[in-house]
């Protein structure tokens, strides 16, 4: 059989037909590819002689030249790249008299790279270096490249963070041309410029951000303009007015269309000049920003809301914490604004979840790293009222903003714009949950997307603190669709949302720059539509979950860089995934995750995976290892290179083992 991959309902009504296709090239270790192309239901096999130039993660235009009916097997040629994913590579140079190779790191097949010896950037003989693909004509046997930094090879760490940023397809440092127009430009604001504006530099205005935030991209300003009432204005900073179309800013920032956020650094999307000065909402200074200013009451009724661009001083740098001290003893700077604007957030997240939101807790998982990036400690943060308010403001700015837009028709046709979309969840995911909710005494209305919404909810709130809550959130989130941009406004079902937008981070996502350019001509009642704004999308969707790939990446290096001191210990975890070959437990101190072999243990029993209650049970003695179940586990192996943790569940005494087969008992008695 063709190698198959998960599809949707609409991809089943698709034809495999001949003819061109999109696609994305999957290279297998042995060097065969795959090109994986939205609607077919089967991936089409090429061959290493017809990749064209084409590398794995690339984006290229594939010919079906063959279609085996009996085994569902698609051959192709392709015919063309169409995207890199990837334009920067590690690895190794070789120099000789007149020219050099580089040879990449990969477990993927590849060509060395050409090098012309004036194209070195002073690289010798043996360094680790970063190269960069320059061309590759049809003619020549090997891609031409140049050298674009030399690596420190005693810095692991760091060698291992740009490698996973690299992999991903992220340029590890701007071009010349980028940084000079970065560089040119004035913190200046002009008597002409600010007479464009909303002048608001005399309202009450603040940011709060994390402790370590360097760019602030978001502010609050309040102000009671009569008794019950009040002005309340949330201030994005003005990135388009310093980033324009077709500009080398531009493009530099649209190719990342994200910054990526690594335990021991930020890669931006955009200059530090842009995105620490120019943008940044740092107090005490002049701001060009875009606003939405709400006039409400007390209770959070909206009565009228102004957008446009504006001019801001923030009076004041808050952290989460110094706003959640606030808030919980009633003291401090700005004591009676906090506490009006916290408690304002409260009533619209209320509203929320009563409206239709899921009300999914988060934990974030943040590393306490020594000055050479190694891992001294793992802190969990929870998100507290402190970063609720913050949350609640932008989410009414990113509605506010996308139903303005919505409004706005040419032709009889609803103006293209970079909605921020999510889908309700998938029937083949959600019914297995269901079942296995059901027997947690959690039953769900599927009727409507509403009432499954509705049922999230009450179990939600039922499980908190429970034993099976950890185990049927995750679950539960595993069945939600993914966020996306697409012109193709279906609202945002987790949020619970008609119309919903990124405009709140335009210093770090490239859509909210979009939005912020269309929303400008619709103020200017001159809308347009965007050319290719749909493949933008995409583009800007699939560079999301780039990064979120190096964040986990980054993330698991360092859990494993955190845990090799524990080889030979033994913790309290938590199974957090099984599957036929194992189960992963997460440990209750560190939060890292591990993997236990089925075949460590065989000495126990031989189990089988049933996969509808997400668990293994031995075939012989019965022992059973469920998602959510609290094992003791010790540390085996922890392996950098391949960014893993192996561990060993540990039997425990008698009164563990008596809780184990009693479930075992319950289980085969029907309880």
């Amino acid at each position: 059989m063709g190698r198959k991959k998960n599809k949707d309902k609409k991809s089943k009504k698709h034809s495999t037909g001949g003819g061109t296709h999109r696609g994305t090239l999957d290279v297998t270790r042995s060097g065969m590819g795959y090109v994986v192309v939205e609607g077919l239901q089967e991936d089409i096999l090429v061959r290493p002689s017809d990749f064209r130039h084409a590398f794995h993660g690339d984006t290229v235009e594939v010919e079906i030249t063959s279609s085996n009916k009996r085994s569902g097997r698609l051959n192709g040629i392709i015919t063309r790249v169409l995207e890199r994913r990837q334009s920067e590579y590690m690895g190794t140079l070789e120099v000789t008299s007149d020219f050099a190779f580089f040879l990449p790191d990969s477990d993927k097949p590849m060509p060395d790279f050409f090098i012309p010896v004036n194209a070195l950037n002073g690289a010798k003989d043996g360094d680790r270096v970063v190269a960069r693909m320059v061309s590759w004509n049809e003619s020549e046997k090997n891609p031409k490249g140049m050298v674009v930094s030399v690596l420190d090879g005693t810095d692991q760490n760091d060698l291992a963070m740009k490698d996973i940023l690299m992999q991903r397809g992220f340029p590890l440092n701007f071009d010349d041309d980028v940084m000079e127009e970065a560089l040119r430009m004035s913190d200046h604001i002009s008597t002409e410029e600010i007479s464009r504006r909303r002048d608001m530099r005399d309202v009450l205005t603040f940011t709060i951000d994390p402790l370590d935030a360097r760019d602030f991209d978001d502010a609050l300003s309040i102000r009671e303009i009569r008794k019950g009432t009040w002005e309340i204005g949330v201030h994005i900073a003005d990135v388009s007015h310093f980033v324009t179309p077709e500009t080398a800013l531009d493009e530099a920032a649209y190719e990342r269309a994200t910054s990526v956020y690594l335990p021991d650094r930020v890669l931006p999307m955009l200059p530090e000049k842009i995105s620490n000065e120019l943008c940044s909402l740092r107090p005490h200074e002049d701001k060009l920003t875009f606003s939405c200013v709400f006039e409400m009451n007390a209770k959070g009724e909206v009565r009228q809301t102004w957008i446009g661009r504006t001019i801001t001083h923030s009076n004041h740098r808050f952290t989460y914490e110094d706003v959640q001290q606030i808030i919980e003893t009633e003291d401090g700077h700005y004591l009676r604004e906090i506490l009006l604007l916290n408690e304002l957030a409260q009533r619209f997240r209320k509203e929320r979840f009563k409206r239709g939101a899921i009300n999914f807790s988060s934990q974030e998982v943040r590393f306490r790293l020594d000055e050479q990036g190694r891992p001294l400690g793992i802190v969990v943060k929870e998100s507290k009222e402190s970063h609720q308010l913050i949350e609640e403001f932008m989410l009414l700015a990113n509605r506010t903003v996308a139903e303005r837009v919505s409004a706005v028709t040419i032709d009889k046709k609803s103006l293209p714009f970079p909605y921020r979309v999510h889908d309700r969840p998938d029937e083949e995911k959600l019914l297995p949950f269901v079942a296995f909710a059901r027997k947690f005494g959690h039953p769900f209305d599927t009727k409507t997307p509403a009432s499954i919404a509705s049922s999230f909810n009450s179990m939600l709130e039922a499980v908190r603190g429970r034993p099976e809550q950890h185990v049927l959130e995750q679950l539960g989130i595993r069945t939600m669709a993914k966020a996306a941009y697409t012109t193709e406004n279906i609202g945002h079902y987790g949020l619970g949302f008609e119309h919903y937008c990124h405009f709140t981070s335009p210093i770090r996502r490239y859509p909210d720059i979009q939005v912020h350019r269309i929303l400008q001509d619709v103020l200017d009642d001159r809308p347009r539509v965007m050319k290719k704004l749909e493949q933008q999308c995409r583009h800007c969707s699939e560079r999301e979950r780039a990064a979120m790939e190096s964040e986990r990446a980054a993330n698991k290096y360092k859990q494993v860089e955190f845990m090799r001191q524990f080889i030979g210990d033994e913790f309290e975890a938590v199974i957090s995934g099984v599957a036929a070959f194992g189960f992963w437990a997460e440990t209750v101190d560190h939060k890292c995750e591990g993997l236990v072999s089925l075949l460590s243990l065989q000495d126990y029993d031989e189990f089988r995976h049933v996969e509808a209650d997400y668990c293994l049970v031995g075939r012989r003695g019965g022992w059973t290892f469920r998602m959510g179940d609290k094992v003791r586990i010790k540390v085996i192996s922890a392996n950098l290179g391949r960014r893993q943790l192996d561990y060993e569940w540990v039997l425990q005494s008698d009164t563990t083992d008596g809780e184990n087969r009693s479930r075992r008992r319950k289980k085969r008695d029907g309880a």
